[in-house]
């Protein structure tokens, strides 16, 4: 019989992953105060909005001034990276960063299955961001934010979401499972 492995590594995977339920845990705390402290759940793509149309604006001051969906963001003496979710996407990265530093699990590497070249392997993962990214403005929101932020609040629609994206990707991974098998 498994026995749920020890609190907070899993030493038998070999890859010093966090304990899946201890992470759980932390997610779920980690969401709650970003519900009880700032009003807000948790999301990444409206804060990398932010932050391009931050660019977009010193490059492109016109497209940005004549757009009203950029100038609600970056119109005037509005600087559109002091908004919360600007630095919480980047305590996210440094989070990431830093917990996969304090396992030794940080190095460059692509990650592929032996049927796939990498210059495949990362175009197929530049397409999928792009779709993501896509996705993620006709959705009005990311994954994350979808999933833990608005399915903690109970919205249906969050609900429907996360059952669809977990329909569409078992699809999509059976129909690419021959590129790393």
């Amino acid at each position: 019989m498994n026995k749920i492995p020890p609190y907070p590594i899993r030493p038998s995977s070999g890859k010093n992953y966090w304990n899946p339920y201890f992470a759980g845990l932390l997610l779920g705390l980690v969401l709650f105060l970003a519900f009880f402290i700032s009003g807000n759940g948790l999301g990444a793509s409206g804060g990398l909005n932010r932050i391009l149309v931050y660019f977009q604006d010193a490059l492109f001051p016109t497209h940005v001034n004549t757009t009203p969906f950029l100038l609600a963001m970056a119109g005037g003496d509005t600087n559109p990276l002091e908004s919360w979710i600007v630095f919480m996407v980047i305590g996210a990265l440094v989070g990431g960063f830093l917990s996969g530093w304090l396992r030794g699990r940080v190095k460059l590497e692509t990650n592929k299955g032996p049927q796939i070249s990498n210059v495949n392997r990362w175009a197929f993962a530049f397409i999928g961001g792009g779709l993501m990214g896509y996705g993620a403005r006709l959705a009005r929101g990311c994954t994350s934010g979808q999933a833990l932020s608005g399915g903690a609040t109970l919205s249906l629609g969050s609900w429907l979401f996360m059952l669809a994206v977990f329909a569409g990707a078992y699809l999509l991974a059976w129909s690419f499972r021959k590129l790393w098998n």
